[in-house]
């Protein structure tokens, strides 16, 4: 039988379906909840995090643990909340909590087994911090694409391996992003970025390009233009005031221009399949690249089976999202591409990892 604590998450609690033999709402303190439960039998304590006095202090959970059995403990957190970051969530792991998650289904699942280490281990590495480079280095990424929008490198040198961004001499970065699988959400994807971009450099100092099409035009925004392969270093050479430039590639052959490149894939079972139809050999040129899965619903073990599978090394695990809000998982997705640092502002607010822990 199962205990539930919750205080802001009460109404999804309520769905949850498993037996449960005792239910409280309210705030408490930890003491409080340990001299409750800790003569008291239970299977799993089902926690939602708003329900512990100072839930966003790691001291609160560390002091927590040592008076019930961390393993027993399943941590619901509010989605979207500062607590889903791999700063703080690898915090936790460190102090020994590997159960938390964001919705009923995670907890479903964790009720019937908890995480190991492994299970989370993942996040760790996210949280390390990457050392500098020098900024002369810069990363020089060619590959051509086909009329199906899957990347066509039969004919392409391997890509080097990615560095950490540097600036170009100029002082303006410039990233490029690509679709690997049809419809990988470029477009949206960069919309999201420039906008939280702009919320740290202001709107004077962040532009998005799009070469080829005219897909920008629909948002309605003086930040988001068109160019052509053509004239794209031209556009770019007039916008060198500019601190970071977002360049969705499209077909573009020419990427010398980038400091670096980010390849977004769908990881549904039809684009993947699809992909890997048109090019046997796509996931061998992308080996060592900044690869991030869009719009993804992968678990943890799901991540690890890709990337066994493809022998590709996942960037990011980025969830499906609402442009029209603003989503915290992409301030820490700045961060760990390193155009925002992880001591501005945003920092308080960087984002949910929900994809990489169990759901």
């Amino acid at each position: 039988m199962n205990v539930i604590i919750a205080n802001e998450q009460q109404n999804q609690l309520a769905n949850l379906d498993i037996d449960i033999i005792k239910s409280i709402n309210g705030v408490f303190a930890v003491s409080e909840i340990i001299d409750n439960f800790k003569n008291f039998f239970y299977s799993k304590m089902i926690l939602d995090v708003t329900a512990i006095k100072d839930y966003t202090d790691v001291k609160t959970y560390d002091t927590l643990i040592k008076g019930l059995e961390a393993d027993k403990l399943i941590f619901l957190l509010p989605e979207g909340s500062t607590l889903c970051t791999p700063r703080f969530l690898s915090q936790l792991i460190k102090i020994g909590i590997y159960n938390f998650t964001t919705n009923l289904n995670g907890i479903k699942v964790l009720v019937k087994k908890s995480n190991t280490l492994k299970d989370v281990e993942s996040i760790l590495k996210m949280a390390e911090p990457k050392p500098e480079v020098n900024a002369s280095e810069n990363v020089n990424n060619s590959v051509n694409e086909n009329v199906n929008n899957n990347i066509d490198i039969e004919n392409t040198p391997v890509p080097s391996a990615p560095q950490d961004i540097a600036p170009k001499a100029d002082g303006t970065t410039v990233i490029g992003f690509k679709g690997v699988t049809e419809s990988a959400g470029v477009t949206t994807f960069i919309y999201m970025l420039k906008k939280e971009l702009i919320m740290t450099y202001g709107s004077e100092k962040v532009l998005a390009i799009e070469i080829g099409k005219t897909d920008f035009s629909l948002f309605n925004d003086p930040n988001m233009i068109s160019s052509e392969e053509t004239r794209i270093k031209e556009d770019l050479a007039r916008n060198s005031d500019k601190n970071i430039i977002l360049v969705d590639l499209n077909n573009c052959h020419d990427t010398s221009f980038c400091n670096d490149i980010v390849y977004l894939l769908e990881p549904s079972t039809i684009k993947l399949n699809k992909l890997v139809r048109n090019n046997k050999i796509i996931f061998s040129k992308l080996v060592d690249q900044k690869v991030v899965l869009n719009k993804s619903l992968l678990l943890t073990s799901d991540i690890s089976d890709f990337e066994k599978e493809s022998g590709l090394k996942v960037f990011y695990n980025m969830p499906p999202l609402d442009e029209r809000k603003k989503n915290e998982i992409i301030t820490d997705f700045l961060v760990r591409l390193g155009l925002l640092n992880g001591s501005t502002k945003n920092d308080s607010a960087s984002g949910k990892i929900f994809g990489l822990f169990r759901r």
